[in-house]
């Protein structure tokens, strides 16, 4: 029998990556999952990350340490405040201060490494052109851009990153994502979560999410402080 084919699958533990690694598998590859401790102000995502990966079957799922908070710069790994309850317009207009400077440069680095050792040829991140809150390391052109250099400066000529969420929004995803069997109760999306692990109900992040389930008709299972 035929090995099915590597793919490296970059995993926050969020409704997106979910989905993602969902869709991986779905496509016949023998996924590995890739997180990463990199400084945020809190570990529920990276519990969530692990509880998917175990839900969904990965061949095997990394949690990498890096320490993005040693340059802050970000909402997320420092004590500055998140945004919250922002209006469609806020959310829609600028880089908030929730990006992460070069994040997904430097995950899909890191994803990239791992690719090489494991001769996998295809790298998926749950990256989105719709719903990305200005994130520009969410963009198409980066995607691309990124993918061109990786297959000049690697043994991996032909490394596709794909993007399968790139062009859906997020009620897209969540149609998606249940007909995969992704149980979104075991996803945290927030940025800034309680004690216990609850979602705030209020930062983008959130927004978006809840206002996802709430056009389709639908609660979402993941615990709130406030919806």
């Amino acid at each position: 029998m035929v090995p099915a084919p590597r793919a490296v699958v970059l995993l926050s533990g969020g409704m997106d990556s979910a989905t993602c690694l969902g869709l991986s598998r779905e496509a016949g590859f023998a996924c590995h999952a890739l997180s990463f401790g990199y400084g945020q102000r809190h570990a529920v995502e990276l519990e969530a990350a692990s509880r998917v990966a175990e839900a969904l079957g990965v061949v095997e799922h990394r949690i990498v340490q890096i320490d993005l908070a040693a340059f802050g710069g970000s909402a997320l790994t420092s004590g500055s405040d998140v945004p919250k309850n922002r209006s469609d317009a806020e959310i829609g207009t600028g880089i908030p201060t929730t990006y992460v400077p070069a994040r997904n440069t430097i995950f899909l680095s890191y994803a990239l490494a791992w690719a090489e050792v494991l001769d996998a040829h295809d790298v998926y991140i749950g990256v989105n052109a719709l719903d990305f809150s200005g994130y520009p390391d969410c963009r198409p052109a980066f995607i691309a851009a990124f993918q061109a250099a990786a297959r000049l400066g690697t043994r991996l000529t032909d490394l596709t990153i794909r993007v399968p969420l790139l062009h859906l929004t997020k009620a897209e995803i969540i149609v998606r994502g249940r007909a995969l069997g992704v149980d979104f109760g075991m996803t945290r999306t927030c940025y800034d979560p309680g004690p216990e692990g609850a979602a705030c109900g209020r930062c983008d992040a959130c927004q978006l999410r809840l206002r996802a389930f709430a056009q389709l008709g639908l609660s979402d299972p993941a615990p709130y402080a406030e919806r």
